[in-house]
């Protein structure tokens, strides 16, 4: 599977939207800022993502996106078919004519059920994935970062 910028992106604005939303709507703007991703990009995604139900936008002074579903309930996979992203690593898109058009319909390759098989397990692994473990992990990641470590050599008594 070749996950696009478009999968990444939208993974990635989810986190971000997942830690913040709490304090209230999380507006494009400042996703885009932290996240250094366009800001018509990200319109795009989340127009995609609205559309089906993974996020809720707020409008006004104050507003902004949220999720409109619990962040356990919102899975990596959720994330990546919304914006269109295509879970195949099968040369022909899944329609089992891997040498194209030309040959006899239905001829596929020797590798055909290898790449539909790792198709399945990439949706499996997917969708086992919620955007809360992600979030966790990423508090894990930055509480790790603010910790100072103090060696017992550096205290003076």
């Amino acid at each position: 599977m070749r996950l696009t910028t478009k999968g990444r992106f939208a993974v990635t604005a989810m986190i971000d939207l997942a830690l913040r939303q709490e304090n209230g709507p999380v507006t494009l703007a400042a996703i885009s800022q932290r996240q250094e991703i366009s800001l018509s990009y990200l319109e795009q995604l989340f127009g995609k993502l609205r559309r089906h139900e993974i996020v809720e936008s707020v409008r006004g002074p104050g507003g902004g996106y949220t999720l409109a579903r619990k962040p356990e309930e919102v899975t990596v996979a959720d994330i990546i078919i919304a914006v269109d992203e295509p879970l195949d690593a099968t040369q022909c898109g899944g329609k089992q004519n891997c040498h194209g058009a030309e040959h006899e319909h239905g001829v596929r390759c020797m590798t055909h059920d290898l790449w539909a098989t790792l198709n399945a397990k990439m949706v499996e692994y997917l969708n086992s994935v919620s955007l809360k473990d992600l979030a966790d992990q990423q508090k894990q990641k930055n509480e790790e970062r603010g910790v100072v470590v103090v060696r017992r050599s550096q205290i003076t008594a």
